[in-house]
């Protein structure tokens, strides 16, 4: 890993480590999802840093990907499981990190098996070790603990202006030999449920990302085209970054371009029992 490499996600972990303790003095009762989410990514850009993505609040069941919307009611209430997703990035490099908080509780059970399984995992990010390692020690702490692992979630290496690059990194046991190298940083992210341990996709979607150029036949189609590959640097967005076209014609341009193949969808993940979900996630620079 070159010198500037290295000291762009150095300062992405260092602000991404003040944003999460921020977040979570922010994450309360009667907070507002969107005045949450859009405060957390306002206080990555003072700290200098940009969101590498928005912001995931998701709640319950709901297990990732969900992000509010411009004109958003979801306010966070006594007992909500809430999953707080941030990712900072510098010059392009991200760190990924995520904390869960049992509204108007010091802790939960399952947030407690989350942080214990990726304490766990995380000792053994080492040159050489292999996935399905990683993977068996995951399962294996989450259910000693009682609970399930979200089998078709995963962590994963990350990289520049790549949030989700190979090696996955599964929650539940497999057989991938693919080994950690080092010089490189991985997102281990570990999510507990106490339901069946699998997710399907919800709605609505609230997240984006360019994926290729396309013919399309809306003005406002090819200006948001423009800002996926432009100010928002081929990462995902959401809607509510768009300011400068209306909400009616930003949801038409939108589905103009998902059918076109030019973005890429994120739609919530649910679990699929309506099990609760907490999810830890901590980035590491494996030297």
């Amino acid at each position: 890993m070159e010198n500037e490499e290295l000291e762009s996600y150095e300062r992405a972990f260092s602000i991404s480590n003040e944003v999460i303790e921020f977040a979570r003095e922010c994450a309360k009762e009667n907070a507002h999802a969107l005045e949450l989410a859009e405060t957390i990514e306002n206080k990555i850009r003072e700290l200098g840093g940009k969101p590498a993505w928005p912001v995931n609040i998701s709640i319950n069941e709901i297990a990732a990907h969900y992000t509010p919307s411009r004109n958003d009611s979801l306010i966070l209430k006594e007992g909500d499981m809430a999953k707080v997703d941030i990712g900072v990035q510098v010059d392009g490099y991200p760190c990924d990190r995520a904390f869960t908080i049992c509204i108007g509780k010091k802790s939960h059970p399952l947030i407690e098996a989350s942080e214990k399984a990726l304490e766990e995992t995380l000792k053994l990010f080492k040159p050489g070790t292999k996935v399905w390692e990683i993977s068996d020690v995951c399962e294996e702490t989450v259910n000693g603990l009682g609970f399930n692992v979200i089998r078709n979630l995963a962590g994963h290496r990350v990289d520049r202006y790549s949030q989700h690059a190979d090696p996955s990194i599964p929650n539940g046991k497999n057989k991938i030999q693919d080994e950690i190298e080092a010089g490189k940083v991985y997102a281990m992210e570990v999510f507990v449920t106490d339901g069946s341990g699998f997710v399907v996709e919800s709605s609505p979607t609230g997240i984006f990302q360019f994926l290729r150029d396309a013919p399309v036949r809306m003005w406002e189609a090819r200006k948001i085209l423009e800002m996926a590959q432009g100010k928002f640097e081929k990462l995902p967005f959401t809607q509510r970054w768009i300011t400068d076209i209306s909400p009616l014609k930003i949801d038409m341009a939108l589905k103009q371009l998902t059918d076109a193949g030019a973005l890429m969808e994120y739609p919530p993940l649910k679990e699929e029992s309506n099990g609760m979900v907490a999810v830890t996630e901590k980035s590491v620079i494996v030297k």
